[in-house]
């Protein structure tokens, strides 16, 4: 039998018809079996099905004659820390992030925070799962439970280390997901340090009922909680996670979000500043705001193919220091070129001290030079057609053509890129422009592009 819960970079699935406890069972016998490895780390989200998930789990793991060191209650990111900082050989977090209450899943990773992907393995794990040809261990495994927050903490602080922080006032807002307890840690730890910085918590309880909403701060009826708190405590930056706070979503203070794209820049700006001539790994939807800050700043921007598993791989292959996509994942070279939800605003810290600028001058800055529509998803009945339709439709303008990942456009005053969704039967489409006279105001590229992809 086929399993849908098995897609591009993880395992995702609606609970009972696509994701049970027998089917988590047999993802840990495979594991176990495939990779044979001596003791993984596995820990669990804070959704009401993620528990039961993991045991049945780190049951196939043990049968499989593997050792478990349970992390408990947990964010995706402390299970890869704990995949590259113990003496493990892998880690799984079962999570199922910011999809609705009736789903849950899992992300893998091998040896030093490796990922496994359908390139890297999952596939393999799938087929396993699926045909249960499993053999029996000649041992079996234990486990224990093991609490890495102590050690987490001490590596996040490491990035604002012999830093000057000025007074900042902060939002915090765990959107009931799995950042609580870090957040409640980072608190005491600033405390501790005598650092400046007040954190006003909101939502910061766990709990899988999600009082609040699915925490998906991308959804816009999910940001209003943040925004409110910035404009009551008149704060300087909000910051909002998802569920397994892999990501970190920033508010200015007046309480406006910020699109992703512009946090690569910042962040792009965080680690030149310290160390010129550093490589930046970038994604190809939007890239000229990010460019312009690498070459000010005099670091080296490497493109590459979107999603996890390609911007780990460049960022290997080229030692870059940092690696970012529009979609709000940010990857560090000292985190085992991981995503981390919890760096990225430790870092705009460091930025705000240095500029002494508010977030909304900072960002004002990028979005009046490079302007852009932010994602646009589109319905399509096929693809690859309409992506053809949309290099016809230019040819005649000579645009400078990437086929990096979907197709991009570059017209000198605006560019394009359309690209298939991994996951969904969209097209998702981006446009940027300079500031520049030559350049329509961004609303007519968008009406143009629509119009080009929803014609019969």
């Amino acid at each position: 039998m086929s399993l849908k819960c098995f897609k591009a970079y993880d395992i995702r699935g609606q609970l009972d018809t696509e994701l049970n406890e027998d089917i988590a069972y047999r993802i840990g016998r495979a594991y176990g079996q495939i990779y044979q490895p001596k003791t993984i780390a596995v820990g669990c989200d804070v959704r009401l099905s993620s528990p039961a998930l993991k045991q049945a789990l780190i049951r196939g793991l043990n049968e499989a004659g593997v050792d478990v060191l349970d992390l408990g209650l947990t964010g995706t990111e402390e299970v890869y820390f704990a995949a590259f900082h113990l003496d493990v050989q892998g880690g799984i977090e079962v999570t199922a992030s910011h999809n609705p209450m009736d789903y849950n899943g899992m992300k893998l990773v091998r040896e030093n925070a490796r990922p496994i992907s359908a390139d890297t393995g999952l596939k393999e794990i799938q087929a396993l799962v699926e045909s249960q040809q499993f053999v029996p261990s000649t041992s079996t495994g234990s486990c224990q439970n093991y609490n890495i927050l102590p050690e987490f903490i001490e590596h996040l602080m490491g990035y604002i280390k012999d830093q000057t922080i000025r007074p900042l006032k902060l939002v915090m807002n765990a959107g009931n997901g799995a950042a609580g307890h870090v957040i409640d840690a980072l608190e005491q730890k600033f405390k501790q340090l005598k650092l400046p910085v007040e954190f006003i918590k909101i939502h910061n309880e766990p709990n899988g009922h999600f009082p609040h909403g699915i925490p998906n701060p991308l959804l816009v009826e999910n940001r209003e909680s943040t925004r409110q708190a910035v404009l009551i405590h008149q704060a300087d930056m909000g910051i909002a996670w998802d569920g397994d706070f892999d990501r970190c979503f920033l508010f200015d203070e007046k309480g406006q979000f910020i699109e992703g794209y512009y946090i690569v820049g910042l962040l792009a700006q965080a680690f030149l500043a310290k160390q010129a001539g550093e490589k930046i790994v970038h994604d190809p939807r939007l890239i000229w705001n990010t460019t312009d800050i690498i070459d000010k700043y005099q670091g080296i921007a490497v493109q590459s193919k979107s999603g996890h598993a390609f911007i780990k791989e460049v960022m290997r292959e080229h030692n870059a220091v940092y690696g970012g996509e529009m979609s709000a994942h940010h990857y560090f070279r000292d985190f085992a070129y991981c995503d981390s939800g919890m760096i990225p605003w430790l870092l705009v810290l460091t930025v705000l001290t240095q500029t002494q600028q508010p977030l909304s001058v900072l960002v004002a800055q990028m979005i009046a030079q490079f302007p852009c529509s932010g994602e646009i998803n589109f319905t399509v009945q096929d693809s690859q057609a309409t992506i053809q339709r949309i290099l016809q439709h230019y040819r005649s303008q000579e645009p400078q053509i990437d086929d990096t990942d979907g197709i991009s456009l570059d017209f000198g005053h605006w560019r394009l890129n359309v690209r298939a969704s991994n996951t969904e039967p969209l097209l998702r489409l981006n446009i940027e422009s300079r500031n520049s006279p030559q350049t329509r105001p961004m609303q007519s590229y968008v009406d143009e592009l629509s119009q080009l992809i929803t014609q019969a």
